[in-house]
């Protein structure tokens, strides 16, 4: 079961990552690209490991990794992607209104990717 302060480290560092992916490798900077990104990739993981510590389904399943070092992937871990991706989608969809739609789904998936990859190696 992960806790509280696990959940909370892991929805900022996910933020903290990805305040640098933006900035260092996507070259954003304006605060309509930066909000969004930050807010999803703290709210997503955020959301997802509240609703498995509050589960009364016994989850601890969704925290067993795959037996292959390099990419140890949970359905926990994937739960936090895809929930960062939710949250993007809705976010940068409503701030970016007049951007394409391939920009603001490639802005999504690079928040998503990085929730789910450090939900994976750092949480």
């Amino acid at each position: 079961m992960i806790g509280w302060d696990q959940i909370l480290y892991g929805a900022t560092i996910s933020a903290l990552i990805a305040a640098a992916v933006f900035v260092l490798l996507r070259r954003e900077r304006s605060a309509a690209m930066l909000i969004p990104a930050l807010a999803a990739t703290f709210v997503g993981p955020l959301a997802w490991n509240a609703i498995l510590h509050r589960a009364a389904t016994r989850p601890n399943g969704f925290f067993v990794d795959i037996p292959f070092k390099p990419f140890p992937v949970s359905w926990q871990d994937t739960g936090s992607g895809v929930f960062t991706l939710a949250a993007a989608s809705l976010l940068f969809g409503l701030t970016l209104r007049h951007e394409t739609a391939g920009r603001v789904t490639s802005l999504a998936v690079t928040a998503a990717a990085v929730a789910f990859l450090v939900d994976i190696y750092l949480y």
